[in-house]
């Protein structure tokens, strides 16, 4: 069984940060990806990055330049820094991680931009 637990979502203002957490346990030996994606309301679920591999690193077109992944050497925490936040980066973040070819998601965290 494996769970993934996100933390660090809030409410910002237009132009500032946060960092988001995301927590893996069980039974775990490697994940083959980890990243982020996101669900805004009316809209569909889309990736805003991962790290798949050791290092192959993609990123959403609308984050490149303002979001940074990295995730822990034991590859079981994957943190999210998000800076100049938009409006429009407003959405649940969900924590996702492939291992096996299986899928696992966290339960999600809101972050709210405010303009």
């Amino acid at each position: 069984q494996v769970r993934l637990v996100e933390s660090g979502g809030g409410l910002v203002q237009s132009g500032g940060s946060l960092r988001l957490s995301c927590k893996a346990s069980g039974k775990i030996r490697s994940f083959t990806a980890m990243g982020w994606y996101r669900q805004a309301p009316g809209q569909e679920r889309e990736l805003v990055a991962m790290i798949a591999g050791g290092s192959n690193v993609v990123y959403g077109e609308s984050v490149k330049g303002r979001f940074t992944i990295s995730r822990d050497k034991a590859h079981t925490t994957v943190d999210l820094q998000m800076n100049n936040l938009r409006p429009e980066d407003t959405a649940v973040y969900y924590c996702k991680a492939t291992l096996s070819a299986s899928p696992f998601w966290g339960q999600g965290t809101q972050v709210t931009v405010s303009s």
